[in-house]
């Protein structure tokens, strides 16, 4: 079948991307699904930093590639071997498959999959190959994360979907657990595990750092700090829950932060993809306690710390990814905290977009103007969600 997709041609691209256009919208051939695929109209698509790092060359990534890995949608068909999924079921697809018999899958740690990751770094299909297709040459077009989520149909594998009974809940809000909530929240509960009563803090508030600082609410902690560049980022995390925010750029502020935490936090978490956030992450972390990095900075950056810190101070430092969660297991909880007032997670999302305004839209991510930003394939949805909530900005 013929679909309108947005076409990453070439990378790196340069800013401003409303004059580049790194993202052509064109029509694209979508092959059928295979026996353990499904074939998805998409409802939305998020906009996240990891496509844009993809856009800018930090990332490097297989092109041509279809780009969109947070995305949301309805089942429309379903390969011979599904028999759990069925046309009309809403799903939330999940940037990392699993296969479900690997180490890392056997030991529950579904963000790690090896074949997953295989595919994902070859810009292929769980099953192999890609399924989309350029229609004047037919040349192949890679798929990002398995997904490709920027175009109004997406075939993906069955083990990069969760079904989701929420029918209450909008694909505008469902798009975001994709990655946004899974990597942010999860970091917390999951990688984390944070407790009632403890000290987190949050190094940068995109939109994976403040749904981070969702879930650190949503846990129970009692000091929440949140730490940004952005004036108007920090004036949100507040709104949020944050007890205590503090902009990066302050010269002091690492002094502060231990000064006013008592030595510093339980758990800090970096979330701005940064070595420079990381470090200072590590720098006010109390004795005893946890860094955690789930930003990802470019594979050329490293991080040093002082080795003598690790035993004298019986520090830790971890990485996560995709929230060390299991989607079919995590994905379906959110979304009930969400249901259940304790995870607001729409207040995350500052406007949505037309598919042919997504180089408009990556722009404003770049230039930190937007926390999350969804593209529609529905004018009249577009049109009611502009006129409800207004001009996309930050809240």
């Amino acid at each position: 079948m013929k679909i309108r997709a947005a076409i990453l041609k070439q990378s790196p691209a340069a800013a401003p991307f409303a004059q580049s256009r790194p993202l052509s919208i064109e029509e694209v051939e979508l092959d059928p699904p295979g026996p353990e695929e499904l074939l998805v109209r998409i409802g939305a698509a998020g906009l996240c930093h990891s496509d844009l790092s993809v856009i800018n060359g930090n990332r490097p990534r297989q092109t041509p590639m279809v780009l969109g890995h947070e995305a949301a949608g309805t089942v429309v068909e379903v390969g011979a071997a599904i028999r759990d999924l069925k046309p009309g079921d809403r799903v939330v697809m999940t940037f990392q498959p699993s296969c479900g018999h690997c180490l890392p899958c056997a030991e529950g740690r579904a963000a790690l999959c090896i074949p997953g990751a295989e595919a994902n770094g070859k810009g292929v299909m769980m099953a192999g190959g890609v399924r989309l297709h350029d229609c004047r040459d037919h040349h192949d077009i890679h798929h990002h994360c398995g997904i490709s989520g920027y175009a109004d149909h997406a075939v993906v594998s069955r083990h990069s979907v969760v079904k989701v009974d929420a029918l209450d809940v909008p694909f505008t809000e469902l798009a975001l657990f994709g990655c946004a909530v899974q990597t942010g929240v999860g970091a917390i509960i999951n990688t984390c595990r944070v407790q009632p009563g403890q000290s987190v803090a949050i190094v940068g508030l995109g939109g994976v750092g403040l749904a981070a600082l969702l879930g650190a609410v949503a846990a129970g902690a009692t000091e929440i700090v949140a730490i940004d560049l952005s004036e108007e980022k920090l004036a949100v995390a507040r709104s949020l829950g944050a007890t205590r925010v503090y902009n990066a750029a302050d010269r002091d502020v690492v002094e502060r932060v231990r000064a006013e935490t008592g030595g510093g936090v339980d758990h800090a978490v970096e979330l701005a993809g940064a070595v420079p956030a990381f470090d200072l992450a590590y720098r006010i972390t109390r004795r005893g306690g946890q860094t955690v990095s789930a930003g990802l900075a470019s594979p050329t950056a490293e991080f040093k710390i002082p080795a003598v810190n690790i035993v004298a101070d019986e520090r830790t430092v971890k990485g996560s990814y995709m929230g060390s969660c299991v989607p079919q297991r995590d994905i379906p909880r959110f979304i009930n905290l969400y249901r259940a007032g304790k995870l607001p997670v729409d207040r995350l999302l500052t406007g949505v977009l037309a598919l042919e305004e997504i180089n408009e839209g990556f722009d404003r991510l770049d230039r930190g103007e937007a926390i999350r930003q969804v593209v529609l394939f529905d004018p009249q949805e577009i049109a009611v969600w502009r006129d409800g909530k207004g001009a996309s900005a930050i809240k």
